[in-house]
């Protein structure tokens, strides 16, 4: 079985989150691990008006989609690199923002694969909503 990690926030889940774990998904008999920042963590990295979804709520919708095998939740950078650690990933995959930039726990991950950013985030969704 193929070990697949994926982390981040994942406030409001849209479609290019989807498609990052239907892409995860796509990796033949995989289990799909994915670990998302606590609100603490997101408040202080995004800002006071953020998560705008608690962890029990973003662990939850996670936990419900059919490309999800376990979600866990992390406070800090040396929890994630513990996580990533005890899980020894053959395979992490990250949005393609990522590229050339440090990855917490990659070396812990047989292979880091980048999948093509699709153009949706949640800022821009909120800042959306927010103008209406």
């Amino acid at each position: 079985m193929l070990k697949i990690i994926v982390n981040g926030t994942f406030d409001i889940v849209h479609r290019g989150h989807l498609h990052l774990l239907e892409y995860a998904r796509s990796h033949l008999d995989s289990f799909v691990y994915v670990l998302i920042d606590s609100d603490r963590r997101v408040n202080q990295l995004k800002g006071p008006d953020r998560p705008v979804n608690n962890q029990n709520d973003r662990k939850f919708l996670l936990e419900s989609l059919q490309y999800v095998d376990r979600v866990d939740i992390f406070d800090s950078d040396d929890e994630l690199r513990n996580l990533i650690s005890s899980y020894k990933p053959d395979l992490m995959i990250k949005g393609s923002d990522y590229e050339g930039k440090p990855i917490i726990g990659s070396e812990f991950c047989k292979e880091i694969k980048f999948y093509a950013h699709t153009g949706h985030s949640t800022t821009r969704l909120i800042q959306r909503i927010t103008d209406r």
